[in-house]
């Protein structure tokens, strides 16, 4: 069995994607390349705990380096690629851009020719449900347009769409995107609003509340984007091209997010609310009847559930 490549394996979802497939029994390839976007100690942390286990083999690559990202391809020649690695982060897009041209652009061009290459069977891929744009039709279809990005990260995720399009038609390599709406859950990431919110009441700072709270997000708990991922990776006979929305299909207010974390925490949050920030969407909800369709794909885990389980591991991890 060709072991699996998975990029941005110190991320959050690589992580989790790269934990879940170990235990199934797969072999694993990681690659990330630590970058500080937010605390290298917490990549470091992900890393060293799949490290500890069979089957996975870990490297600090960037993709950007096609030379290097060449020779691994050629030394452990992947049926599978999952592609998790990207720049993240829709605020960061607006003071950082030529970071999101490298990580999501070229990064992905260089595995798009390497699996083009290396004879790889199928290309799941990182897309997000920040394509939708300012779309209000809701729940967001993968019928609907998709051409109004309101931040560079959603344009660089479109690109991503398109180019991994031209490459299913020309060379018959099979690739699918994932939109994934607001993933959450332990190991997440530090610069997501539950984690800062989660961070300030803690040390009896305010949050920022944007657009005074009149936000709704589809909440999806890291386990079931897991399964999702699964799905797309080995589900048989899928569409040489597929893009799919892996959501919690359900809507909830950010201020009853808010609520939840204040109660497994035990401390009410001093709140500043605020206008709504520039590249902001003011409501995600994922249409999920295609990926139930083609690849099985059913959440479980309801939002209180998901937060319970985030803050028990976020107090330990802070120990």
């Amino acid at each position: 069995m060709a072991p699996v490549l998975v990029t941005g394996s110190a991320g959050f979802i690589g992580f989790h994607v790269a934990k879940a497939l170990l235990a199934a029994g797969y072999e694993v390839i990681g690659i990330d390349n630590f970058n500080d976007y937010y605390a290298v100690s917490l990549k470091e942390a992900r890393h060293n705990n799949l490290m500890e286990l069979k089957g996975f083999c870990g490297y600090k690559l960037d993709l950007c380096n096609f030379a290097e990202l060449s020779e691994l391809f050629s030394r452990y020649k992947p049926d599978l690629v999952c592609h998790l690695a990207a720049q993240a982060g829709v605020r960061y897009s607006l003071q950082n851009p030529f970071a999101y041209q490298k990580s999501n652009l070229e990064g992905f061009l260089n595995i798009l020719e390497l699996c083009r290459h290396n004879e790889v069977k199928r290309l799941v891929y990182a897309s997000s449900s920040s394509v939708y744009g300012g779309n209000t039709k809701q729940p967001f279809s993968e019928e609907d347009p998709v051409d109004n990005p309101v931040s560079l990260y959603a344009a660089t995720k479109k690109a991503n769409e398109l180019m991994a399009y031209s490459y299913s038609h020309l060379y018959g390599f099979s690739t699918i995107g994932l939109r994934f709406f607001t993933v959450y859950g332990p190991w997440g990431r530090p610069d997501m609003a539950y984690w800062l919110f989660a961070d300030a009441i803690r040390l009896g700072k305010p949050i920022k509340v944007f657009n005074y709270g009149k936000m709704r997000r589809d909440f999806t708990y890291i386990d079931d984007i897991v399964s999702g991922i699964f799905g797309a990776l080995f589900t048989p006979n899928l569409p040489t091209y597929q893009v799919l929305n892996l959501g919690n299909n359900h809507t909830e207010e950010l201020m009853h997010l808010i609520e939840l974390i204040e109660r497994g925490l035990g401390k009410e949050a001093e709140k500043e609310f605020l206008p709504l920030q520039a590249g902001d969407v003011l409501a995600t909800w994922a249409d999920i009847s295609r990926a139930q369709k083609l690849i099985g794909y059913q959440p479980k885990t309801s939002l209180e559930e998901g937060i319970a389980r985030f803050i028990s591991w976020y107090k330990e991890y802070q120990k």
